[in-house]
């Protein structure tokens, strides 16, 4: 294709960054007589969105022509250098070149006042994630609070892009690489305390995703009594959490709350007395006298290979932060089998859920018979916000309809929503629980591989209070409210 250029001079547009230009790979190159505007674009360009994007910004019909990136790379050099003389780099002093560029405003004195700001922020509204997501209108930041997505501070206009980059530097990433996902962590310290921040980049359409999980290096565990568990459960996961040998497992979705009750029991054990050892993906809390081991799977560090080394460290105690695979299932198996105390988690919707998918891990049913001593299934529901709560009409409420004999005669309760709780109408979280302890007939029925029906039955009859009986007590109690119990699957 060839073109004849006009007389009008192609320079870099407002709102057209070279940053911009080298993520898309894409670049305006000259004016043809008919008005239009030839872009070379790179073999592996992000074309359709830049497309539109700079005929947009130079109000012209764009036209594509495929180009070799070297030749792409040196043509936004020219462009954004403010002359037309030809650049005479190769192509590695090139990138370094737009490296430090970039590298010199993500240092700057606005973005990293911002970043300070942001996480300082987070960590005063008790946030657990910042996500940041380029999109094509602008950076998109937010704050996880009490598991929803609020909106949060945003970026200081024309420099998105740098406090994407400043990010990167900080968790020491590679700034160039902008089309595979990188992980890396920064440490922040704080007058009171230090934080340890995880830091996740994705490529995403018009950029990237960061997300930042802010964990608090210098908090402690909740106590177990303050959890927000029934009394009989409290007392009957408090006794098991005591026993010299078996394994008790925490079961629910992501984000439920499951390795904080785990915390939570192991300060139950005397770690002067006893050897404790957990496996964690990431590590979340210190806890004192207890030895905490990450796991790193780039490096083959995984849960199944840690657990089968520290077998050999004479523990008492072992918590392993999640079963995902059948080698670790049947591993801390054979661990509760020989005289230790095996916690751990799994992905399941309720405690009799736990039984079936152990077995489909590949551990045989009398195994898991001989083994398991309790099932603990969990939610995290919002509390409403003590500041604002107020009285609402049951019948007005769509979700009446719903409410059992138990609550119908309950005075239900709301957040209309205040500055102490960001007009969400929550502050804070509390739990949902349901409680299985395993008796002699539960365990004959599970190795004889009874139905899920029979189990239920035999669970019953032993006390089971369902995960749903323990939700509406709590909206009875105006702690959380129906659409709260509803959002986390909890009835």
């Amino acid at each position: 294709m060839s073109h004849t250029q006009s007389d009008d001079a192609v320079v870099l547009a407002s709102g057209v960054s070279r940053e911009y230009l080298l993520y898309h790979r894409v670049c305006p190159q000259l004016i043809t007589d008919d008005g239009s505007l030839v872009v070379a674009t790179a073999p592996d360009a992000i074309v359709p969105d830049a497309l539109d994007d700079l005929a947009i910004a130079y109000r012209r019909r764009v036209v594509a022509q495929e180009t070799p990136r070297h030749e792409v790379e040196r043509l936004i050099a020219r462009l954004t250098s403010g002359g037309d003389q030809t650049i005479t780099l190769d192509r590695a002093d090139d990138d370094d070149a737009l490296v430090a560029d970039v590298r010199d405003v993500a240092n700057s004195a606005p973005v990293a006042a911002y970043v300070n700001f942001l996480v300082g922020e987070a960590v005063r509204a008790r946030a657990s994630d910042i996500h940041l997501e380029a999109t094509r209108t602008g950076l998109l930041v937010r704050f996880r609070l009490d598991g929803i997505l609020v909106g949060a501070p945003d970026a200081p206009p024309g420099l998105e892009a740098a406090v994407l980059s400043r990010l990167k530097l900080m968790a020491e990433l590679d700034i160039a690489e902008r089309r595979r996902p990188q992980d890396g962590r920064i440490r922040v310290r704080l007058t009171d305390r230090e934080l340890d921040v995880r830091v996740s980049t994705v490529p995403t359409l018009h950029g990237e995703s960061v997300v930042l999980r802010v964990l608090d290096r210098g908090g402690r565990p909740v106590a177990l009594d303050a959890l927000g568990m029934p009394t009989k459960v409290l007392e009957q996961i408090s006794a098991i959490a005591q026993q010299p040998h078996g394994m008790v497992l925490v079961t629910g979705p992501t984000g439920s709350g499951k390795t904080t009750t785990l915390y939570s029991a192991l300060r139950l054990r005397d770690a002067a007395a006893e050897k404790i050892i957990t496996i964690e993906d990431p590590i979340e809390y210190q806890l004192p006298g207890v030895t905490q081991v990450p796991v790193h799977t780039q490096a083959g560090v995984t849960f199944a290979t840690v657990l089968r080394s520290i077998l050999r460290q004479d523990p008492d105690v072992l918590m392993v932060g999640e079963m995902r695979d059948g080698e670790t299932a049947a591993l801390a198996t054979q661990a509760a089998m020989t005289g230790h105390l095996v916690f751990s988690t799994l992905h399941t919707n309720d405690a009799l859920g736990a039984i079936p998918r152990l077995v489909d891990l590949g551990v045989p049913a009398y195994l898991v018979a001989a083994t398991l001593e309790a099932i603990m299934a969990q939610r995290l529901v919002r509390r409403i916000c003590p500041a604002c709560a107020q009285p609402v009409d049951n019948g007005a409420k769509p979700v009446s309809r719903l409410l059992p004999p138990s609550v119908k005669n309950a005075t239900l309760m709301h957040g209309r929503g205040c500055s102490a709780c960001r007009g969400t109408g929550y502050s804070g979280r509390v739990g949902v629980f349901e409680l299985i302890s395993l008796t002699d007939a539960m365990r004959d029925a599970i190795a004889r591989g009874a139905p899920r029906s029979e189990l239920q039955v035999l669970a019953e009859t032993s006390g089971w209070r369902r995960l749903l009986e323990d939700a509406w007590t709590k909206v009875a109690l105006g702690l959380t409210t129906v659409e709260e119990a509803l959002r986390v699957g909890a009835i």
